[in-house]
């Protein structure tokens, strides 16, 4: 969760409240983040069991706008923009030609001609580079990089809507998953999202980062008896990996297709042709080589990121995520694998700094939140 000194780290609205509560604060993705608060395992299984609160203002948000815009985004983008209605969103990858990952998106629909696509905190600008160079392609659509107009903050647990829904005149309950609605929370105009990254209920809000602490502190204080925390990014990670969301970075990027990451959801087969679809098609038809696979560890080990697949010999594989989950209480993990190992059960042999430790291919997600009563 660190990363080398470089660059002035940038800090989110929300950074004198993280270090006013003690959070563990360190450079990620360009950004001075808080990894941990009261630690990643009691975050985790608040998150789990009650509620959690992030701060996730780190992500760029690019708008596309404009009587071409439907059509830029359908250039751009795996997934099919013309089934989403206005005011709902969907999970994308952003493509090159080569069917692989510039990034990974959630594409929001303001309008029948606007927009809104969530990309992950380092990429913002080299999306928004290659957005605007592709939406050149096909007509008349500006692009327009307004990260610096939004904070988003994420709460996300079984508690979740109930704590929102105290702040709140938009009925909660009226917003589907992957939905969302413009209104006032806790008397902050902004926009209520039924999204997130930790396999949980939950919402995201976009606010205007002047706006931002107080609907941080609001939510705390009206979480309170609810149990809600302050969560870091640490507790993000471990949440998202028992649900198998897939990390830009670790477990996709520009040398990963679409299939390959087991995405194939994701793909507008049928909508007109977008970048990358000629190389999936081919890719399809001639099929994988190799594919992303979940494992749970039989040995005593905990398989991180870059830790080999070995067959013999030879390295046939590599894990792009893994940790020892606080809710599961086992250590898991994702790797890319040769298609004759991606059958649930078969074991896999990695070496983990040296030694040679057994995992078995399971099935994804780990983890299932259990559906409301």
């Amino acid at each position: 969760m660190t990363e080398p000194a470089g660059a002035p780290l940038k800090k989110t609205s929300l950074h004198a409240t993280h270090v006013a509560l003690g959070a563990r604060m360190v450079p990620f993705a360009g950004w001075e983040m808080p990894v941990e608060y009261s630690g990643i395992t009691a975050e985790h299984l608040a998150v789990r069991s009650a509620a959690g609160l992030f701060d996730v203002s780190h992500m760029g948000e690019i708008e596309i706008a404009g009587k071409d815009a439907l059509a830029a985004v359908q250039h751009i983008s795996s997934n099919d923009a013309s089934r989403l209605q206005v005011n709902q969103a969907h999970y994308a990858a952003l493509m090159t030609p080569e069917g692989t990952f510039v990034d990974d998106m959630l594409v929001y629909r303001f309008a029948p001609n606007h927009f809104m696509l969530v990309v992950n905190g380092s990429n913002a600008d080299k999306d928004y580079a290659w957005i605007a160079e592709r939406v050149k392609e096909v007509g008349d659509a500006a692009v327009v990089n307004s990260s610096d107009r939004y904070a988003l903050i994420a709460i996300q647990g079984p508690k979740a809507k109930g704590i929102l829904q105290s702040l709140t005149a938009i009925d909660l309950d009226a917003i589907k998953y992957y939905w969302f609605a413009h209104g006032e929370v806790a008397g902050i105009r902004g926009t209520v999202s039924r999204t997130g990254y930790t396999g949980e209920d939950g919402f995201e809000v976009f606010v205007a980062p002047g706006m931002a602490p107080r609907l941080w502190d609001t939510l705390l204080q009206a979480g309170k008896a609810d149990g809600v925390i302050p969560c870091g990014l640490g507790a993000r990670d471990t949440l998202r990996l028992e649900a198998a969301m897939r990390l830009y970075g670790n477990d996709i990027d520009d040398t990963t297709t679409v299939l390959e990451a087991d995405l194939n959801w994701i793909i507008g087969w049928k909508k007109e042709p977008f970048l990358g679809l000629d190389a999936l098609r081919q890719q399809k038809e001639s099929g994988l080589q190799r594919k992303i696979v979940g494992f749970a560890m039989i040995d005593r080990a905990i398989a991180r990121h870059g830790h080999l697949v070995m067959q013999g010999d030879q390295q046939v594989g590599y894990v792009t995520s893994g940790t020892q989950t606080p809710f599961l209480k086992k250590a898991i993990g994702m790797a890319y694998v040769p298609m004759h190992m991606t059958a649930v059960g078969t074991e896999l042999d990695l070496d983990i700094r040296g030694r040679r430790a057994k995992a078995i291919v399971v099935e994804l997600p780990f983890y299932k939140r259990p559906k409301a009563s």
